[in-house]
């Protein structure tokens, strides 16, 4: 029987020699992440049903990383219980407050590799696809049930096949292509279907740009984000985990597989405009918007490679004094990368603040929130209304070059006409 990637991974985790979309499966899983957030819920879940001991620490990864650090006493109360927990099961791979975002973290310390089961409790798990896992957000009652069994139910999820062709324009990246296919499929359009990106484009794309792409699938309703492992995908792997992995590949004859053809060479930078993901816009209807914020971090575009498209825009130039721009490096390796290459002193000497590792303003944590009427250019991942603070405040979000280049000018600005 034909099958795409997603359905022979879950096949192998439920020890069957296939499966088909639709079917309920019980999978074994390869890997299980919680963070400061959403950890405690599951925590409490864990301790409700009465258990005693996860069912293989080697396998559960815990990391701070969206109240970093703590803000209040409530936020202090979480990391409390979480290194109590990690403590308590021997749960070695425990990130305390200095490493980041989870979503970086996982793929840097070797965590993800093809062919595995994850899953974690934060929606955006579906970045790890981009190294050919079939990685998912869960709620924090499933994720008891993976600490105490080790094992998910799944509903085989159908898979949307988007061939990416075409070579992209100057300062077009994988984000503006992923905002391109959500204003196309709106925020509903893949509803727990597998989104797995291929064609030249996408090989072509380095790691940092795929793992772009697999995050933002859960922002179209995608129960996961895939790209088949290729010889980039191992390189990466090879230096970071001495894991097993399974390299698997979609049969073009699987039954339960769409496609939809993406051709780039005409996109121009996209931007997404309140309140939803999905109200994308070419840069040129809403150039010269006005921003009062700009944040260039998250699980998005937090990377080296953003940071380095950042700073050749900020270089030698000044931000716009009526603008405040907050750079939150994905992880400690990036923060370490950047400080090496001499990034951190661009963004200083151009007026941004710096912070350390973390989630930031993205969830209208504790840094970077926005008043009543204020507007926010930002590189992450949602928009809705009070995401990041203030209801009555509004966000925007683009490529970190086009925030960059933004936060010069004050308004929303392309790169080119800087």
């Amino acid at each position: 029987m034909s099958m795409t990637i997603s359905e022979k991974i879950l096949a192998r985790a439920a020890g069957k020699k296939e499966v088909e979309a639709g079917e309920i499966i019980m999978a074994n899983i390869d890997m299980a992440m919680m963070h400061d957030l959403t950890g405690p819920l599951a925590v409490e879940a864990f301790k409700k049903i009465e258990s005693e001991k996860v069912w293989d620490p080697s396998k559960v990864v815990v990391l701070f990383d969206h109240q970093v650090p703590v803000d209040s006493i409530e936020a202090a109360e979480n990391h409390i219980i979480m290194r109590k927990f990690a403590k308590e099961q021997g749960i070695e791979d425990f990130y305390d407050v200095r490493e980041g975002i989870c979503h970086q973290v996982l793929p840097e310390k070797g965590h993800v590799v093809p062919g595995d089961v994850i899953v974690g409790t934060d929606s955006h798990t579906c970045t790890h696809g981009a190294l050919g896992a079939f990685a998912t957000g869960i709620g924090s009652t499933d994720m008891a049930m993976v600490l105490a069994t080790g094992k998910l139910w799944f509903k085989v999820p159908e898979t949307i096949l988007f061939e990416i062709e075409g070579q992209p324009k100057n300062h077009v990246y994988a984000k503006d292509i992923i905002l391109y296919i959500i204003g196309k499929m709106g925020i509903d359009g893949a509803t727990y279907k597998a989104c797995e990106f291929t064609g030249s484009t996408v090989k072509n794309m380095s790691i940092s740009e795929r793992l772009v792409l697999c995050n933002m699938a859960i922002e179209m309703g995608g129960k996961t984000g895939i790209i088949e492992a290729d010889e980039k995908t191992i390189e990466y792997v090879k230096k970071r985990s001495k894991k097993p992995y399974n390299i698997m590949k979609t049969d073009p004859d699987a039954p339960s597989l769409e496609g939809m053809q993406v051709n780039v060479e005409s996109i121009e930078p996209q931007i997404a405009c309140p309140h939803n993901v999905d109200n994308v816009k070419p840069i040129s209807e809403v150039e010269g918007t006005e921003i009062d914020q700009i944040f260039i971090g998250s699980c998005t575009n937090g990377r080296i490679e953003d940071l380095r498209d950042a700073a050749k825009i900020l270089k030698g130039g000044e931000i716009s004094e009526r603008v405040r721009m907050l750079v939150i490096p994905a992880s400690r390796e990036v923060y370490t990368k950047a400080l090496d290459e001499g990034l951190i002193k661009i963004f200083i000497n151009a007026g941004a603040i710096v912070c350390n590792p973390c989630c930031g303003p993205c969830l209208g944590g504790h840094i970077g929130l926005l008043g009543p009427g204020e507007v926010s250019l930002s590189t992450s991942n949602r928009n809705f209304k009070g995401r990041q603070g203030s209801p009555e405040s509004e966000v925007y979000l683009s490529s970190a070059a086009v925030a960059a280049a933004s936060a010069i000018k004050g308004k929303i600005t392309h790169p080119n006409n800087i």
